[in-house]
């Protein structure tokens, strides 16, 4: 494994479509999802969880997103509903990271969707430090309550994002990152 540092510095999403098989193992997924639930968690709440989409299950997945999609664009053509029914296909892996807050007088639900994004963040650190290519993406029908119905979510319950992972077809390419006497002020 290299350098925790020099990994940090150098980490880079993949796109979805520039991923094919093999995925992680299953060994390789539970260290993921492991260390995707170790994020800071004020009050140990964890106020999130995943869905794992592999195999068959993104297809059907793909299904729910392209019908919820043709009856609230009843004239889309085919080749859209087509593109929305592939939306989990590339990655041979992807994880849902659901969102959702509970009531507590001491941590306010900011904190605990923030909570959400630190495990989305090490899902894709994790996978991307075992070797595969990782990125987190939404997209229109991570927002759409329809589908998020269609895939389990609960009426209080949010999607945080989807993380995509598998074996990168070529090496990523960085992308401007800002400078940082752009984004840093001391008080």
């Amino acid at each position: 494994m290299p350098d925790a540092i020099e990994f940090l510095k150098i980490r880079r999403s993949v796109k979805p479509r520039e991923m094919s098989g093999p995925g992680p193992t299953p060994a390789e997924l539970e260290t993921i999802l492991t260390i995707g639930a170790r994020v800071p968690d004020h009050g140990k709440l964890a106020p999130w969880r995943f869905i794992v989409f592999e195999g068959d299950a993104r297809a059907r997945a793909g299904d729910i997103i392209a019908r919820v999609f043709a009856k609230k664009n009843p004239s889309a053509p085919a080749a859209d509903i087509e593109v929305e029914k592939r939306r989990l296909m590339d990655a041979p892996l992807v994880i849902a990271v659901v969102s959702f807050t509970r009531p507590h007088p001491k941590v306010p639900a900011w904190e605990q969707e923030l909570s959400a994004g630190a495990s989305a963040m090490n899902l894709v650190t994790a996978a991307t430090a075992l070797g595969y290519g990782a990125n987190w993406l939404t997209g229109w029908f991570a927002f759409d309550r329809d589908v998020l119905d269609g895939f389990g979510l609960k009426a209080d319950e949010k999607l945080a994002g989807f993380i995509h992972i598998g074996t990168p077809a070529k090496p990523a390419e960085d992308r401007p990152r800002p400078a940082l006497s752009d984004i840093v002020t001391r008080f």
